[in-house]
């Protein structure tokens, strides 16, 4: 495994959207994203998913890759609250009111950092407006280290079926190296009280943090498995202090490297598969009888910006907030990374676009292309070209295929392929954001900066 980490641990991009984020441009504005709006209702896929980003944290975590700030001391969080609602009003007319809702989700920041009762009312705002599917998902990232018994069950009632608990690692010396607050309640606790609601339950662990070693992190895994979460994720963390200064503290400290943090997800990935979970895409693991664990095996697993779902829950993204990113059928557009801009553009009528990207034929192509393979490990082109009415030649023209390059990741064990398929091995699943940028136009020349796989 080493000689493979050292040719292919190589910056490439995470592809959970493409084009990447930093493709995206400023000549994009308020009535293109409102052009595409109104495109999208006649876009695939129909149903509706609604990102709310909450950019305040009590305090900032030094690893955090986020667009995150610190909390404001005046009025500010009132002010934001209400450009949220502000914006929602002017982007819900634009939709089609027969369009249902499959997926509500919260990201930040913190979005625990607004109270319960406020959560609520942006949850009412959008839900008053459409239908939902059965059971759609309405999900919210929680840092329990803020929480006590009381804000467990107003998120409850707010109407959150979905938690995803920031734990990062259970040893409070890696915690307090990278300035996070431990848990404010024993975790079997805020687990019983979730539990006891009917709610899903995610974890989310960080690896390749100070302090953090093999059997260290292995035994954060292991009590997060007594425990018996839905999902659980084990991010690789993405040391990038060019794109996010507070991340440099960290290499007072050292932190483990490529062949360590292999080993790190590798123990994980055991105790996991051993306890019953099934992975998913790159770095998660959910039960065998999870929908997303049958949507793998039958080859349709699907991701969106709120992370890996099923045709059943995914929707065309439409994002409120700051830094927030609208994922349309043809379109991204992300609003303002300004704080006081987004609401003073709200406060005026207009919608706070700092830039996007539309995308042109060959790019919705590759995007289906490499969604395909970073989902299920796989690509089947014939079914491809059936779903997208489509010759297999003209998709395959669309992307950066190479004979030569898959046969060189071919050589190296990382997938086996032919004219039909390309296929990612087990060990090679580690690379697979590298065979997704071998098929990448894009990735034939930019400048644009990306992080290592491993």
């Amino acid at each position: 495994m080493q000689h493979l980490i050292n040719k292919y641990n190589i910056p490439v991009p995470r592809y959970t959207s493409y084009p990447p984020a930093n493709f995206f441009h400023e000549n994009f504005g308020e009535q293109e994203y409102k052009d595409a709006i109104i495109a999208s209702n006649e876009e695939q896929p129909e149903l509706l998913s609604f990102y709310f980003h909450i950019p305040f944290c009590r305090r900032l975590c030094h690893y955090c890759g986020c667009n995150s700030y610190a909390a404001p001391e005046d009025n500010t969080l009132e002010r934001y609250i209400d450009a949220l609602h502000k914006e929602i009003d002017l982007v819900l007319p634009l939709i089609r009111k027969d369009r249902k809702i499959s997926q509500i989700h919260y990201g930040g920041g913190t979005p625990t950092f607004l109270p319960a009762s406020e959560l609520a009312k942006l949850n009412k705002h959008v839900l008053d407006a459409f239908d939902t599917i059965e059971k759609p998902e309405i999900a919210i990232e929680c840092h329990a280290g803020w929480m006590n018994e009381k804000d467990w069950e107003a998120l409850v009632e707010a109407g959150f079926n979905r938690f995803s608990l920031g734990i990062q690692d259970f040893d409070e010396k890696v915690l307090d190296a990278v300035h996070r607050k431990a848990l404010a309640m024993p975790v079997e606790d805020i687990m019983t009280i979730l539990r006891k609601a009917g709610a899903s339950v995610n974890m989310d662990f960080l690896y390749g943090l100070p302090h953090q070693t093999v059997e260290s992190f292995t035994c954060s895994i292991e009590k997060a498995v007594e425990l018996q979460p839905d999902r659980l994720v084990t991010f690789s963390y993405a040391h990038v202090p060019w794109a996010f200064p507070r991340q440099k503290v960290l290499e007072q400290y050292g932190l483990p490297q490529g062949e360590v943090k292999s080993q790190m997800f590798e123990s994980a990935r055991k105790v996991l598969c051993k306890a019953g979970y099934q992975p998913i895409g790159l770095d998660h693991f959910v039960r065998e009888d999870d929908e997303l664990s049958i949507a793998l095996k039958n080859g349709q697993l699907h991701r969106n910006f709120q992370g890996y779902c099923t045709r059943r829950t995914t929707g065309q993204v439409y994002a409120f907030g700051v830094t927030g990113i609208s994922q349309l059928g043809t379109a991204y557009i992300q609003n303002t990374k300004s704080i006081p801009k987004y609401i003073e553009k709200l406060e005026v009528g207009t919608l706070p676009v700092a830039k996007g990207y539309a995308l042109n034929k060959d790019e919705q192509i590759t995007r289906e292309v490499i969604e395909m393979l970073m989902c299920n490990y796989t690509i089947r082109w014939e079914e491809l070209a059936q779903r997208l009415s489509l010759s297999v030649e003209a998709i395959k023209q669309a992307t950066a295929y190479d004979e030569q390059r898959l046969q060189e990741f071919a050589q190296d064990g990382l997938i086996t392929w032919d004219a039909d398929h390309i296929h990612m091995t087990s060990e090679g699943k580690l690379f697979v954001r590298n065979v997704a940028a071998s098929l990448d136009k894009l990735m034939l020349k930019t400048d644009k900066s990306f992080s290592k796989p491993v």
